[in-house]
């Protein structure tokens, strides 16, 4: 099944998906996102079991192709090669990053959640990874306890490492810029974008500040 054309650079809104059970509403939503300027797509559905996500990510993949927007899926190499997904995204306590790297080859996307680690996203980069993600950058609802990441690391990771550098965590289109201005290539946001009340508004005001 072919996949989405590889960026050549990462750069832009990198949504993620909520936890939505209606997969036609989940398709509705994502489709406003990707109207308005989302570059990547991050399906991630914790507490969806093994058929809703085989459903969820095999509809994502067929909406995510006719936009030309790259489909990332949240920690199941065996997933997104099954849906023909785009690539992987990848935390602390997912597979290691060398054999999902080995297992999607060369041409799908790697991300490698780094957390507040600049040693992380050095090895992450070494090991394969496409991106590597820092975050919570502020204070997130949907994960309240995670750990803040400084904003320098931004700047620190675009200086040392040849990979790109996601922020994730509270972003809003508030404090968005700061983020960019810090070094940020991509911005994942979940909440801000899903529950906005124009999510298609509410991307394009993300895209602008890349220029887009």
């Amino acid at each position: 099944m072919a996949t989405v054309a590889r960026p050549s650079r990462l750069r832009g809104l990198y949504a993620v998906t909520p936890d939505i059970a209606d997969t036609a509403l989940l398709c509705r939503s994502v489709d406003a996102a990707l109207k308005g300027g989302a570059r990547l797509l991050q399906y991630r559905n914790k507490g969806a079991g093994a058929a809703l996500r085989h459903e969820q990510a095999h509809a994502l993949a067929a909406l995510c192709r006719d936009h030309g927007v790259p489909l990332i899926l949240n920690d199941d190499v065996a997933l997104a090669l099954e849906v023909g997904a785009d690539g992987v995204h990848l935390g602390r306590d997912d597979a290691g990053l060398h054999g999902a790297r080995q297992r999607l080859g060369p041409h799908r996307l790697l991300g490698a959640s780094c957390y507040d680690q600049a040693e992380l996203a050095r090895r992450a980069a070494l090991a394969g990874a496409d991106y590597v993600a820092f975050g919570s950058v502020f204070s997130s609802p949907t994960k309240p306890a995670a750990v803040r990441a400084p904003l320098e690391l931004f700047g620190w990771a675009r200086a040392e490492l040849p990979v790109a550098c996601a922020a994730i965590g509270g972003i809003t289109l508030d404090n968005a810029a700061a983020v960019v201005a810090a070094g940020a290539d991509l911005l994942a946001v979940i909440t801000d974008l899903f529950d906005a009340p124009d999510i298609e508004a509410r991307a394009r005001g993300y895209a602008a500040l890349f220029g887009a």
